[in-house]
């Protein structure tokens, strides 16, 4: 592959996509948020900033499931993710742990099942890649009533782990 070539595919692989968003003070601790597609009320005397960010970071990993399963011919049904998430006690409280349970069912496999939630936790969702370099991550999957996985970390989350080259690799 010739130099030109490197420099155009290095150029699609950094290819980057805009999002524009506002809020407008109404007033009583209540902003309109406005984004390209819709607008909606945040109301921070019923949920806080903090609370619609942990429940977008878990909307997004949870209609990737459903996505992924719809585009193989699949539904989703009874479905309800949940997080518990640690915070520092200190200002910024800033998010230290998330683990998230997913529950649902379909009739696929539990292998594919786990392969649907990994490739939103590792490949797909945005909110989820956003902070799992600085916050430990992991997940429990209940299909069809079974549990599938349970507190099983994310490999690629911020916590060192031994490379078998005495970090030489990752340092």
């Amino acid at each position: 592959m010739d130099e030109e070539s490197i420099f155009i595919v290095l150029k699609l692989q950094t290819k980057r996509t805009n999002m524009n968003v506002s809020v407008e003070y109404l007033g009583e601790k209540k902003f309109k948020a406005n984004t390209t597609k819709s607008s909606y009320i945040l109301d921070c005397k019923e949920i806080t900033p903090v609370e619609y960010f942990a429940t977008g970071i878990i909307g997004c990993t949870g209609i990737d499931l459903v996505m992924m399963a719809e585009k193989d011919g699949y539904e989703v049904s009874h479905y309800k993710v949940n997080a518990e998430i640690e915070r520092t006690a200190s200002v910024p409280m800033k998010f230290t742990s998330m683990h998230i349970t997913y529950d649902f069912e379909g009739a696929f496999e539990s292998i594919k099942a786990k392969r649907y939630i990994l490739s939103s936790l590792e490949s797909y969702c945005t909110t989820i890649n956003t902070i799992r370099d600085t916050v430990k991550i992991s997940y429990s999957i209940i299909h069809n009533g079974e549990k599938i996985a349970d507190k099983e970390l994310l490999s690629s989350t911020y916590i060192e782990q031994d490379d078998g080259f005495g970090g030489a690799c990752c340092s």
